[in-house]
């Protein structure tokens, strides 16, 4: 049993790359077309406007794919969680394992092993109970 917890992005990272390369060229276009009719700190404003967009765009891309994943194996509970290109793996034993949900607002905390970690981030406050009960389910076998 596998559940997948990702953020939701209406835009991929090959998608924002393509829309800041069209902005540099209309950017870039505009302002050198001014910066020839002798408006000459247009081109260096525009570079410094689109390095600024770039960083921006630069920080949502690394985010992009930011998620969890929870999947419950014959003898462990393993919580995978990725933040910016770097991934975290927990393994947990099946039968020590405790999930814990304190309510809406709340991450889910699962704890066993003599380690614990909080899951959930990218899923609505109100559905993180749900998925608590169902992950305490599937442990018992049910």
């Amino acid at each position: 049993m596998e559940w997948r917890l990702r953020r939701n992005c209406s835009v991929t990272p090959a998608q924002l790359g393509i829309l800041y390369a069209s902005l540099c060229v209309v950017s870039l276009g505009v302002a050198g077309f001014f910066w020839a009719q002798g408006a000459t700190l247009v081109l260096p404003f525009a570079a410094l406007e689109l390095l600024a967009v770039g960083a921006a765009f630069l920080v949502y891309a690394r985010h992009a794919t930011d998620g969890e994943r929870v999947r419950l194996m014959e003898r462990a509970l393993v919580v995978e969680q990725e933040t910016a290109g770097r991934l975290v793996r927990r393994e947990f034993a099946r039968q020590w394992v405790r999930v814990e949900s304190k309510g809406a607002p709340n991450l889910i905390e699962v704890r066993g092993s003599g380690q614990s970690v909080h899951i959930g981030r990218h899923l609505r406050a109100e559905l993180r109970p749900v998925l608590a009960q169902e992950i305490r389910q599937a442990l018992r076998g049910g």
